[in-house]
């Protein structure tokens, strides 16, 4: 495919500057960190901070002892980045197609992003897809996961985090450790969602304050029936790539499309009453890559709930989930749809038709 070689050809270009960016950028993080306990100690830490820090401490331990987590030092650190967000990643697809571009790294595989540390890079980047004529995202990135080849920090850009997401940042990310597919963001980012919001489910039962539940109930609804839009519309541009409508009138019936997804989700927003929490998503110019790096988080967690909604046992869920990982990647998502389709408790989403983008906990676009 044209886009693809030209996408390689710029990757390839950039390969050198790409690479030590991405080294030199982890590396002043995971130098920078600090043992937890040491800051605990420090009387010159601030005592705001000590009493988040303690907080991850007992999340940490609560994720290795209630939820079968990696006991390593991955969150047994922390740094202060100096900024509100550690990378930002970019996701990009052509104007007439929901599948996002790939790139392919040595360890991690093929996935879905490129990230960078310094986001006049990424911005820069994304500015020469978009002359390409791609479809590009943006993302700001809070936390990664480097899958256990290192010991990953506490970073300052998610210390303040409510505790419940806080809990499910922590969660999600170590779930990575547990399970990674090379090659498949969409397996992997669900997978950790699935694990992140059972975890936090159980969490709010053991430790939550009293309302916590209910708000976290009112959250979870939110959420539901965004995404629930959001696939609505993604099918809606799915059947029209696909349909024998000529270039010009896919790209006239793409914009009519977008536009109705934001006009209803205005509607949406009146039935919460106000409810602001995914205006900044919407605040960002809609288009394929955008809606693209919903779905690699979310696609395949109706059929992980379905899994693990039949065996509640963790370790045995993550002994299913590693042999979903062995199959062919074809097998492997027509085996998750199939179960997401079959349990109504667990499917407020229809997948299939869709695309998905960006690993890397990315929370929101920035121009």
């Amino acid at each position: 495919m044209a886009g693809g070689l030209l996408v390689s050809l710029l990757a390839s270009y950039s390969f050198v500057q790409y690479y030590a960016q991405a080294i030199c950028g982890h590396l002043a993080i995971v130098m920078g960190a600090r043992p937890i306990d040491d800051c605990l100690k420090d009387p010159s830490v601030e005592v705001d901070l000590k009493v988040r820090l303690a907080k991850i401490k007992q999340i940490r331990d609560f994720a290795v002892h209630e939820l079968g987590l990696p006991d390593n030092d991955s969150y047994r650190t922390y740094v202060d980045i100096g900024r509100p967000y550690v990378a930002w990643n970019v996701i990009a697809t052509t104007q007439l197609s929901l599948q996002p571009v790939e790139w392919c790294f040595p360890i991690a595989g093929c996935v879905n992003y490129r990230g960078y540390y310094n986001k006049a890079d990424a911005v820069s980047y994304a500015r020469t897809l978009q002359k390409a004529g791609y479809d590009v995202h943006v993302s700001e990135v809070p936390a990664y996961s480097t899958l256990g080849w290192f010991n990953d920090p506490v970073l300052s850009s998610f210390v303040n985090y409510a505790e419940p997401q806080l809990a499910r940042l922590i969660f999600h990310e170590l779930a990575h450790q547990v399970l990674y597919a090379k090659g498949d963001s969409q397996f992997n980012e669900s997978f950790a969602v699935t694990v992140a919001e059972e975890g936090v489910q159980r969490w709010i039962a053991k430790f939550g304050a009293a309302g916590v539940q209910k708000k976290l109930t009112a959250y979870e609804k939110r959420k539901t029936e965004f995404l629930t839009l959001l696939t609505k519309y993604r099918e809606r541009l799915a059947d029209l790539y696909t349909s024998e409508k000529s270039t010009s009138e896919k790209r006239a019936r793409k914009l009519q499309i977008l536009h109705g997804l934001k006009d209803e989700f205005g509607t949406l927003k009146v039935s919460w009453g106000g409810y602001s929490g995914y205006d900044d998503w919407f605040a960002q110019p809609l288009n394929n890559a955008h809606l693209a790096s919903i779905a690699t988080y979310h696609d395949f967690v109706p059929g992980f709930k379905a899994l693990l909604h039949k065996q509640p046992n963790l370790q045995a869920f993550y002994v299913t989930a590693r042999s979903l990982a062995a199959l062919p990647k074809p097998l492997r998502d027509e085996q998750l749809t199939q179960l997401g389709e079959s349990d109504p408790l667990t499917n407020p989403l229809k997948g299939g038709k869709n695309g998905g983008a960006n690993p890397l906990h990315s929370k929101k676009a920035v121009s």
